[in-house]
C-alpha cells in the first residue's frame, strides 16, 4: 500500500456510496446491477417476475416462453389424456403415442384458441378443463403481449463501456482512464457522470471497504455522440495518489461507475451502471483511437470492436522517484 495512504482514508472517506464498509466482494456485477443477494423473506417477495423478465436478454426470454408454452401443453395433454381419449373426438387411436401426439396439438389449439375443429372435447369434464385451458391461454397470451411491449418501448442508454480501466500518462502525471460509447442509433444529450473507488484496508486486524467520490476532468458532455474517455487525474486529491504498480496489483479495488443521460426519442433519462475491479485495471498503457473519418471524409466511422483497445505507455515518474 502507498505510504500516507491511511491518512488520506480518515480524511476523504465518502459516506454516500449506497454500501457499507463490511460489504464484500465485486459491489456492481458486470451487466450493472448491485452484487446483491437477499435473505429474510420467501422467493415470491424477494423477486419481481415482472423487472426479472424485463432483464433478461432477448434470447433468454424467448427461451422461457417457448419453455413455458410446451410445458403447459404437456400438462394439459396429461389431464386430457387421463380424462380419456375417448372423451375427444378425431383422435388417432392406432397407438398410444399417435394418441398422446394429438392430445398435444388439441391441448396447444385450444390454449391459443385456434379450435381447427378436427379434435373436440365430449363430455362435461373435458369440456370444462378445455374452457379453462382457453381462458388461461387468453391471460397469459395477455401477459406476453405485455410483457413485449415493456421490453421494447423500456428506455434503455445502449451504452458499451470498455472492459478494461487503463492508468495512464495524462499532463505530466498518471491517470485514471476508462472510456464508453452508444452503440445504437438512439440519441443521448446531458450525459453526466459519477465515478467512485472502494478500496479494501486493513482496520483493527479486519479488511474494510472505504469509499471515494472520485473527480473527473470533464463530469458532463451535452452530446454523447463518439466514444467519452472519463479520465480521473491522480494528483494530490486523488485516493491513489503515490501509488506504484505494486500497489495498484496488490490492493483491492473497484471503479464504480454511474452514468446519467436524457434520451431524445423518450423523453426520458437513462441510467447505466458499471464497475472495473483489480485485474481488469491495466497498469502503463493509454487507449488506442476508436473512431476516424470515413473514405470520403464526409463522416465520422465509430468503430466500437477498438473500445478496448490500448497500447503501452510509460507513466512520469512520481515526485518520490524523481528524488
Amino acid at each position: 500500500m502507498a505510504r500516507g495512504f491511511k491518512e488520506k482514508i480518515q480524511q476523504k472517506n465518502s459516506e454516500n456510496s449506497g454500501f457499507g464498509d463490511n460489504a464484500s466482494g465485486r459491489f456492481i456485477k458486470k451487466n450493472g446491477l448491485p452484487n446483491v443477494s437477499r435473505k429474510g423473506m420467501n422467493i415470491f417477495n424477494r423477486f419481481s417476475w415482472y423487472h426479472t423478465m424485463l432483464d433478461l436478454s432477448t434470447f433468454q426470454f424467448l427461451s422461457y416462453l417457448v419453455i413455458a408454452y410446451i410445458l403447459v401443453n404437456i400438462f394439459f395433454a396429461f389431464i386430457y389424456y387421463l380424462i380419456g381419449v375417448e372423451h375427444l373426438t378425431g383422435i388417432d387411436k392406432s397407438n398410444p403415442v399417435n394418441e398422446f401426439i394429438d392430445v398435444f396439438f388439441f391441448s396447444s389449439q385450444t390454449f391459443t384458441t385456434v379450435g381447427y375443429g378436427r379434435i373436440a372435447p365430449v363430455g362435461f369434464t373435458a369440456s370444462l378443463v378445455a374452457t379453462f385451458e382457453a381462458f388461461l391461454g387468453l391471460l397469459t397470451f395477455a401477459i406476453a403481449t405485455g410483457l413485449f411491449y415493456g421490453r421494447f418501448s423500456r428506455p434503455r442508454a445502449y451504452l458499451k463501456f470498455s472492459d478494461i480501466a487503463v492508468i495512464a500518462p495524462f499532463k505530466g502525471i498518471s491517470a485514471l482512464m476508462f472510456r464508453l460509447a452508444p452503440f445504437k442509433n438512439n440519441s443521448l444529450t446531458d450525459a453526466d457522470v459519477i465515478v467512485s473507488a472502494a478500496i479494501e484496508v486493513m482496520e483493527d486486524g479486519s479488511p474494510r471497504s472505504k469509499f471515494y467520490q472520485l473527480k473527473t476532468q470533464l463530469s458532463k458532455i451535452n452530446t454523447l455522440a463518439l466514444n467519452w474517455t472519463v479520465v480521473h487525474a491522480i494528483d494530490e486529491e486523488s485516493p491513489f495518489y503515490g501509488f506504484s504498480e505494486d500497489d495498484f496489483k496488490n490492493t483491492d479495488i473497484e471503479i464504480i461507475v454511474h452514468l446519467r443521460a436524457f434520451d431524445e426519442v423518450f423523453s426520458n433519462t437513462v441510467v447505466q451502471r458499471a464497475s472495473y475491479v483489480t485485474r481488469e485495471i491495466v497498469y502503463g498503457a493509454r487507449f488506442e483511437p476508436m473512431y476516424y473519418p470515413d473514405k470520403q471524409n464526409l463522416s465520422t466511422v465509430l468503430d466500437l470492436d477498438k473500445i478496448n483497445d490500448y497500447k503501452k505507455a510509460d507513466l512520469p515518474a512520481s515526485k518520490e522517484e524523481q528524488q
